[in-house]
């Protein structure tokens, strides 16, 4: 799990680099595709249900699995990028939302209260904590913020499926839901929205956007639950300093 983790993070950094206005949303896909091979891990998401790509690019008001394409990106825009890597047999699984450029002060706080969002989360997995503490505390921050989870898609298990038992709802009751256990690896997946928490699907059966037209954003790591709480096993190492 380890090295399937530290290979979808290194992807997406690569990905998350090549975000510039201009760039196609199939462009990051071969860049994601090129990379997890490149390090020795074969694409999660490309044909997992018929997905066409390694990546999914949702712009602004896209929640999640939008399909890579022609579309190019344009200054003032955010891209939620997610993408997974199998090694060995086993899934990593991770996602952020980016800024294309120079955002609008609400994309810019919209990004922030995400990724904050999704390290709530984390720091309330612990062995003896239950399911519930995590959406919890998600919840708690987003709409401290004045903002929205959705709750038509949550979280997951992840090992050896790329999705497995349990879901990981973005919302919920401290104390209830299952006993979280050493052992366990866990995708934890915020997805916040700036309006309403509702959302449809479009036609082409993938890319689910917010109701209301409102930017939203979705951020993930694959965390271990261990003897003595959590481990990020999708967070890079931080380089050493000189």
């Amino acid at each position: 799990m380890r090295r399937a983790c530290q290979v979808a993070a290194q992807a997406l950094k690569a990905v998350v680099d090549g975000v510039v206005p201009g760039v196609t949303t199939r462009e990051l896909d071969r860049i994601a595709e090129d990379q997890i091979r490149a390090l020795g891990g074969v694409p999660s998401f490309l044909g997992y249900r018929g997905y066409p790509a390694s990546l999914c690019a949702s712009v602004d008001d896209e929640v999640v699995h939008g399909i890579p394409g022609r579309r190019r990106l344009r200054e003032g825009e955010s891209v939620s990028l997610d993408l997974g890597a199998i090694v060995d047999g086993f899934h990593g699984d991770n996602a952020v939302t980016v800024p294309v450029g120079e955002v609008s002060e609400i994309i810019a706080r919209l990004l922030r209260v995400g990724a904050e969002a999704l390290e709530a989360g984390i720091q309330a997995v612990r062995p003896g904590a239950k399911l519930g503490d995590v959406g919890a505390a998600i919840q708690r921050h987003v709409e401290r913020h004045g903002f929205s989870v959705v709750r038509e898609y949550a979280g997951h298990g992840v090992g050896r499926s790329l999705h497995e038992e349990p879901p990981i709802p973005n919302f919920g009751r401290p104390g209830t839901g299952i006993l979280l256990q050493p052992g366990m690896t866990l995708a934890i997946e915020p997805m916040v929205n700036v309006g309403t928490h509702e959302v449809v699907t479009d036609p082409d059966g993938w890319t689910v956007r917010t109701k209301d037209g409102k930017p939203s954003a979705h951020f993930e790591h694959t965390v271990a639950v261990t003897e003595h709480g959590v481990e990020v096993l999708t967070r890079l190492p931080k380089p050493a300093s000189v």
